[in-house]
């Protein structure tokens, strides 16, 4: 068994995918041979969070604790150098593999309760080919007998196979972009209009070092949020869509990362800003037996 599990390949047309049992992640997403995301290569465990599931929060809890319902909780600092608890609980749990078909893939798993999230989740994460790219869907059910805190997000890193991200077009729906101290934790917003944060228009990375989360997302008809990244030279384009549930989109170039360094962009969709579990700014409260839905994709731009 590899390190990262059992992985299944997923198949429509030129499209390819793979996802891990390992956390549930999402190891790769090609369409017609080229590579959309900055994934992992077979047997090799996933460096700086790529296509990993951040369940049940993303991002960040400062010191790791936090109180919910009048009870305080402690977890386990997994950001030691800032103190800070990150990017949930099951990243490196293995899940299971449940309903199959050759376009199609749901993977299961149980949260169970433990030092500082005493609850129960029923996890799933659904992967599905069609026509129209890649679509994710991340449900969580509380199983337990008590209302339980709940976030999720996920971390790819979008590729169009260039050396860096530099020359490439951005365009990216955020309104407004969250202020952060140094250890990741926010400290405010601003509008993000007249700055160098504003992609709403389009226009080239160049050198611009990006570690932001953004919300007020501009969104279409459809209630989807939508993220270009474009390279002027060759025309290629991949664009990542968000449901209403994700009113985040965190974006990094990757550039404290020795093994990203800037040849991808991470677009991060999140249910909830870094910090929710302790401000409550977008927190999902599941009651016992409530479940709730996510859903985020890819595609190549036609």
């Amino acid at each position: 068994m590899a390190p990262t599990g059992q992985e299944v390949e997923l198949a429509h047309g030129e499209q390819r995918a793979v996802v891990v049992s390992l956390g549930g992640g999402l190891r790769s997403y090609s369409v017609g041979g080229r590579e959309l995301i900055d994934g992992f290569a077979t047997g090799e465990k996933p460096a700086s969070g790529r296509g990993q599931l951040l369940v049940p929060w993303p991002n960040r809890i400062a010191d790791g604790s936090y109180t919910f319902d009048g009870r305080l909780h402690q977890l386990a600092l997994t950001e030691p150098e800032n103190n800070n608890a990150i990017h949930g609980l099951v990243r490196s749990v293995p899940w299971t593999v449940g309903a199959r078909a050759a376009d199609r893939v749901v993977l299961e798993h149980v949260l169970e309760p433990q030092p500082g999230y005493p609850f129960t989740l029923e996890l799933a994460v659904e992967y599905a080919l069609s026509d129209d790219g890649l679509a994710v869907r991340i449900t969580a059910r509380n199983a337990g007998s008590d209302a339980c805190p709940y976030g999720c997000g996920q971390h790819p890193y979008l590729t169009l196979g260039t050396a860096t991200v530099d020359g490439l077009e951005l365009k990216a729906p955020g309104g407004h972009v969250l202020l952060a101290d140094a250890r990741g934790l926010p400290t405010g917003s601003q509008a993000v209009a007249g700055s160098e944060l504003d992609f709403r228009s389009g226009r080239r990375i160049g050198e611009a070092k990006l570690d932001n989360a953004f919300t007020g997302l501009e969104r279409g008809g459809d209630g989807r949020a939508v993220v270009q990244l474009r390279d002027p030279e060759s025309g290629a384009a991949i664009v990542l869509w968000v449901d209403e549930t994700f009113e985040y989109l965190m974006l990094f170039t990757g550039d404290s990362r020795p093994d990203v360094n800037r040849r991808s962009l991470a677009v991060e969709p999140m249910t909830c800003p870094p910090n929710a579990f302790r401000t409550g700014d977008s927190l999902i409260r599941l009651e016992p037996g409530q479940a709730t839905s996510s859903a985020w994709g890819i595609a190549r731009a036609r």
